[in-house]
């Protein structure tokens, strides 16, 4: 009779070996799988923080950025603003520069013994008389104030004890002389030889002889005249009543404007004029003794002159002037 084999302890324990080894080789593979998730997890979050941060940084770059931009700005405009202010500093210190060489020429002026008390005080006056009478003479064609003017300016420079105003004094003495020996100034002249041409200047009624005899004609020649007109060879000579009248007032016209020029001393303008009162003189009457003589006084006129023939005028004025500022 054969034997029967028991199980011994060794076969029991082996399936419980085998189970065992299985299940912590599971809850290795779960402990695995668990730590790399998590490490995933820990990775991702990373990440994401890291990206949150890199936005944030980005952010505060653009920030700081936009404010650096703005600084640069303000500093451009405060650097405008500086170089106006200095400019306008500039303009100050050369204004300033300015008035002091005025007031160290004052002071040296002040300074100056020629300048000082009564006699600066006359020599100022002998300028003012010399400048009044000079401005009297060519302005209101006065000569009668401006050789009083210059007596007066004479008597005050005699006033003064300077031996420097000797050559002063000579030329002063000349250019007196030269106004005294004046008889009367041009223009002056000039108009009253004007007024008196316009004086023997006949009306705009009278007539030529040919209009006054159709007007004196019987009453059948002046019929006559409606049909057929008869005229003088010369036809420049106006004689219909409105034609006369516009040429005596554009006579008229030219002797005002040539005593306009007159006024001013503008001899081209007075001649100018001369000449076209001239053409309507010929206009307004026919060749006769008395359009002659009127022809005659307009050249008389025409060669008149308007300026002053007085070559030393001004020049005490001028010697005083750079006398004082020498």
């Amino acid at each position: 009779m054969t034997e029967l084999s028991t199980p011994t302890s060794e076969d029991s324990r082996r399936p419980a070996r085998t189970s065992m080894f299985w299940l912590f080789g599971a809850l290795a593979l779960i402990a695995a799988a668990g730590w790399l998730w998590y490490q995933g997890r820990e990775r991702a979050e990373r990440a994401r923080d890291a990206a949150t941060e890199t936005a944030h940084r980005l952010q505060s770059l653009e920030s700081r950025a936009e404010g650096l931009r703005r600084d640069v700005s303000g500093h451009g405009q405060r650097l405008q603003q500086a170089d106006a202010t200095n400019r306008v500093l500039r303009d100050e210190l050369l204004g300033i520069g300015q008035r002091a060489a005025l007031l160290e020429d004052n002071v040296a002026k002040l300074a100056d013994a020629n300048r000082r008390g009564a006699q600066a005080m006359r020599l100022d006056e002998a300028e003012l008389l010399l400048t009044l009478g000079q401005q009297r003479l060519i302005l209101a064609a006065d000569l009668d104030g401006a050789r009083r003017a210059y007596a007066l300016a004479a008597g005050v420079l005699d006033g003064i004890d300077s031996p420097g105003l000797l050559n002063l004094r000579q030329t002063l003495a000349q250019e007196r002389a030269a106004l005294d020996a004046l008889q009367a100034d041009p223009r002056h002249v000039a108009q009253a030889r004007l007024d008196a041409f316009a004086r023997a200047l006949p009306s705009a009624d009278a007539l030529p002889a040919a209009a006054v005899a159709a007007q004196d004609a019987p009453w059948w020649e002046r019929v006559l005249t409606q049909l057929v007109r008869i005229q003088p060879a010369d036809r420049s000579i106006a004689l219909s009543g409105n034609d006369r009248d516009a040429a005596h007032a554009a006579l008229q016209l030219e002797l005002t404007l040539a005593r306009a020029a007159i006024e001013r001393r503008d001899e081209t303008a007075y001649r100018s004029a001369l000449a076209r009162a001239e053409y309507w003189l010929l206009r307004l009457w026919p060749d006769s003794p008395q359009r002659q003589a009127l022809q005659s006084r307009l050249k008389i006129l025409d060669k008149t002159p308007l300026a002053l023939d007085l070559p030393t005028l001004g020049s005490s004025l001028t010697q005083l002037r750079s006398q004082r500022g020498g």
